[in-house]
């Protein structure tokens, strides 16, 4: 029988397809040194929360597919994977639609200061104090500048059209299937626009791209959301330009260093954080569950993956 590693805190649903039709192996986390000489040997697929490092590959030399969950694989060593022959699959599409949903939550929470607006009602200040205290930021006749769009970035913007707001992109090049404006660089795309939403990837080219520069060509007026990686995003300059009112406002549901948020960024009443929840939910999660079965099960019985990453040599 195949054997299989899952590697990390894998999401339940992962085992339950998977089981009995493969050998389940599990390891704590993706440290080499945790592999034993049966793993080594008998390990020909792996599934993770996108943590796959070359020392971890090279522990297994019989690998021959590594199954992430997430659409994001920025933790999997895909060169190296490459270099050796291994195919390397994500979790595309099904989880689009919940990402997009939430920044639009998350932007609205942000303008408008919902949690806020619960906390006061469920602390009794309705009735104590009076009135919640009118937002001073609104949605309306905003400028949406998305940096980035991707399949997730496009379904933010289609969610976007619908509350009447202008929309503009930011990619290394245009993109032939979309009607929004484009501007060739982001500081360009910032000072045309109020709100910049981030849905780039973990690349060396995105990292703290969004900096003291891109805040202060927001201006005073302006919001940033990131659903994308904390990775794009300087915090220090983002406390300062809150500080300094360099801009109105944020909204954050990545981290630079998660679990571990800046305390300088927990200060703000015009800041809304969450802790990484964007495809949060049981009904995505079992979908990225799924594919992840899907691309293993695929694989070892018809010799093809479902959603193999472009780095990944596999031709089909």
């Amino acid at each position: 029988m195949t054997t299989l590693l899952l590697i990390g805190k894998v999401n339940s649903r992962v085992r339950e397809r998977l089981t009995g039709r493969f050998e389940i192996l599990e390891l704590p986390s993706a440290r080499a040194e945790d592999v034993t000489s049966d793993m080594a040997a008998r390990v020909t697929g792996t599934a993770s929360f996108n943590a796959m490092p070359a020392s971890l590959m090279d522990a297994l030399p019989n690998l021959k597919i590594i199954a992430n969950f997430g659409v994001g694989y920025d933790g999997v060593d895909v060169r190296h994977a490459a270099s050796k022959g291994l195919i390397v699959t994500n979790t595309p599409d099904v989880l689009d639609d919940e990402v997009a949903d939430t920044t639009i939550g998350l932007l609205l929470n942000t303008l408008r200061q919902f949690p806020r607006a619960e906390n006061y009602l469920r602390e009794g200040r309705w009735v104590k104090d009076g009135a919640f205290p009118l937002s001073p930021l609104t949605l309306r006749g905003r400028r949406i500048g998305m940096y980035g769009m991707g399949r997730i970035g496009q379904q933010i913007a289609k969610r976007l059209e619908a509350f009447g707001v202008r929309i503009s992109y930011y990619t290394r090049s245009p993109r032939n299937d979309v009607q929004y404006d484009y501007f060739p660089s982001l500081k360009e795309l910032a000072t045309a626009v109020d709100t910049l939403v981030c849905i780039v990837p973990k690349t060396p080219e995105t990292r703290q791209t969004i900096n003291s520069e891109i805040l202060a060509a927001l201006g005073s007026n302006g919001v940033l959301i990131n659903v994308g990686r904390g990775w794009t995003v300087h915090e220090g300059d983002l406390i300062d330009a809150l500080e300094g009112k360099v801009i109105a406002g944020a909204g954050l549901d990545v981290f630079e260093d998660e679990p571990n948020v800046p305390e300088g960024l927990l200060k703000f009443d015009n800041v809304s954080l969450l802790p990484h929840v964007a495809s949060a939910s049981v009904a995505t999660r079992n979908a990225m569950a799924d594919l992840v079965a899907d691309n293993l099960i695929s694989w070892f019985e018809h010799g093809k993956p479902v959603t193999p990453v472009p780095e990944t040599p596999f031709k089909g």
